[in-house]
């Protein structure tokens, strides 16, 4: 297929946190494999460790590194210090288009930052609405805000597509192409296949836990602090009462979920706090876990790719398709809805099938492809 006008067209893919890294090393991939692409990669290290282990395990080396992070860095101060860095970015690069995923400060920022210089943004996962600009809280106000300026919104369902319509979107800009959370789960799993070391970092935890039914747990949410987090570390615990269940809860590294979690659970034989984990082994403990209780948005499209079912920490979810199709559940942060829930599918074994075999929505592992061809088509 040829692109719209003659030559390469260069690309310029930015991201910062984990989450985007996972979501667009298989685009990344895809962009340098394809002739028709001259593939850049910025990285604003909005994120720093977990970022690097992706980068790391992907294989993908950036052109530029801002390394932005500093400590107890404000969103006003982060989102001015990206704006200016990826703006000279951009003035050293000159791309045809700039890709940014979801909706994180770099994403908006990379978005305005291009806007100002009329570079075209593709906007990878777009479309996604909760209708609250608190919750989640900065991100909806980030993708509305990418939404007005993206050129190519490659919308991962129909329900995001949709939503993009009613927003007024040039429905010529808008395409679904699933979620390349799924490339990079698959993509992932069939290395760790290949190589199991990767992972095994949690052998120890599943010998110990050998015969127990296992709960992974992350949140980090914002607007979870302080009583919900309460609320979300009384369930864990009630739960991890019952004598055939274990936990295994990868930690934010953030102080506002740790000093709550180590006060409450820190002495439950059956928790396992464990630091942040790559992304080989997030992927295993997917598939040894019986059921994930979370916040983060990710999980409730991965979980379901491997049968597991989702309850989802939050009042409202971006991400209704999971709801709908039965995968995920919200379940907010009342401890004692989180309990019963958790109980429910513990307990019955047809409600658990239920949500296990339910078609996950999000994706067939083509989506980078999907998009380097609109890319194409848009040039």
């Amino acid at each position: 297929m040829g692109c719209g006008m003659p030559g390469t067209k260069r690309i310029l893919t930015i991201f910062g946190t984990r989450p985007e890294a996972i979501k667009l090393f298989p685009l990344v991939h895809a962009l340098e494999a394809d002739e028709r692409f001259d593939s850049r990669v910025c990285v604003s290290g909005q994120h720093r460790g977990m970022l690097d282990q992706v980068l790391e395990i992907s294989g993908v080396k950036p052109h530029h590194d801002l390394d932005l992070m500093q400590p107890d860095q404000t969103l006003d101060a982060l989102t001015a210090r990206l704006l200016t860095g990826l703006g000279s970015v951009m003035d050293e690069e000159q791309p045809d288009w700039v890709v940014v995923q979801g909706d994180t400060a770099t994403a908006m920022a990379g978005a305005l930052a291009a806007y100002y210089r009329k570079v075209p943004v593709c906007h990878v996962e777009a479309g996604l609405r909760s209708g609250n600009i608190y919750h989640p809280w900065p991100e909806e106000v980030n993708r509305k805000i990418i939404g007005d300026i993206a050129a190519l919104h490659c919308a991962p369902t129909e329900t995001s597509r949709g939503a993009l319509l009613k927003e007024n979107t040039d429905p010529g800009t808008v395409h679904v192409t699933g979620n390349t959370v799924i490339d990079a789960l698959q993509w992932v799993t069939a290395k760790i296949g290949q190589e199991p070391q990767l992972a095994s970092g949690l052998s120890d935890l599943e010998t110990r836990f050998a015969g127990k039914r296992i709960i992974g747990v992350t949140t980090h949410r914002r607007e979870n602090f302080g009583e919900g987090m309460q609320a979300i570390a009384d369930a864990i615990r009630r739960l991890a009462a019952r004598p055939e269940v274990a936990v295994i809860f990868p930690m934010h590294l953030n102080p506002n979920v740790r000093a709550v979690m180590d006060e409450a659970l820190g002495d439950v034989e059956d928790v396992a706090m464990i630091e942040p984990l790559d992304y080989p082994h997030f992927a295993r403990l997917l598939d040894i876990a019986d059921l994930m209780l979370t916040d983060s948005g990710g999980v409730q499209e991965e979980a379901p790719a491997l049968g597991k079912p989702v309850l989802v920490m939050r009042e409202t979810t971006e991400r209704p398709e999971g709801v709908e199709a039965g995968t995920a559940k919200l379940v907010g942060t009342d401890a004692d809805v989180i309990v019963s829930e958790a109980n429910r599918l513990l307990d019955d074994h047809d409600a658990y099938l239920a949500m296990a075999r339910a078609h996950n929505p999000f994706g067939d592992g083509k989506s980078a492809q999907r998009i380097c061809d609109l890319l194409c088509e848009h040039s």
